[in-house]
């Protein structure tokens, strides 16, 4: 009896193991088809159909996981931001040239971010859908924030080898600053890529800025 009675809760717990597996392997493939569906539908035309249809699971499972289909939605947009960080990471990830000038620096990685728009388009138009959004979704505006911190710091670091243990002021200003070019440039690649501006670009814009704040300091002391 004893030993009937063992393989019998055996069975049980391979039974519920079974069964758990089954139920986080349905909730990351609802998280997967939502992110889809982000990219590819928006968050205002995806609908839970949309989402049960995208990762073969029922729609019942969507109310069972998260709760509604906006609950599901903002779920996948805080792990998309993860995503686009991640994306443009990599888009960075190859340092420039040791010997390069600030300048040659400068349009060697703004050049690599463009290429980055041409090559994930949907993921960084759903980045703009996302921005315009943030104040529906507390959660999500605070993923937003923690994100737009890191950045600053990284975009910094990158571009000036700023390293905000030793001037946290001077990095999180230079790091806004980039922060702020960031989504102009991508916007104007994302509505017009023909006329919108290139690495190159950008370097040319930013020598006649510096060079003009320079001459007016110069007539200011004067």
């Amino acid at each position: 009896m004893r030993l009937r009675h063992l393989s019998s809760t055996s069975v049980l717990d391979d039974r519920l193991n079974l069964g758990y597996h089954r139920d986080m392997g349905n909730r990351e493939d609802l998280l997967a088809a939502a992110k889809r569906c982000l990219y590819e539908k928006g968050y205002a035309r995806t609908t839970a159909r949309d989402i049960a249809a995208a990762s073969g699971v029922s729609l019942a499972a969507i109310g069972y996981h998260f709760g509604s289909k906006d609950a599901l939605l903002n779920a996948a947009r805080i792990e998309a931001i993860g995503e686009w960080w991640e994306e443009l990471g990599r888009a960075l990830a190859a340092d420039p040239d040791p010997d390069a000038s600030p300048m040659e620096r400068f349009e060697a990685i703004w050049t690599r971010v463009v290429e980055s728009f041409a090559a994930q388009r949907p993921l960084w138009t759903a980045s703009f859908e996302l921005l315009s959004q943030v104040d529906q979704a507390p959660e999500v505006r605070a993923a937003v924030a923690q994100a737009q911190e890191r950045a600053r710091l990284g975009l910094a670091a990158l571009f000036h080898h700023l390293d905000p243990t030793l001037d946290e002021k001077k990095a999180w200003v230079v790091g806004s600053f980039y922060l702020a070019l960031l989504p102009g440039v991508m916007a104007q690649w994302l509505i017009d890529p023909e006329h919108a501006p290139s690495g190159r670009d950008l370097a040319e814009a930013l020598r006649t800025i510096v060079a003009d704040v320079s001459s007016g300091q110069h007539v200011a002391q004067e």
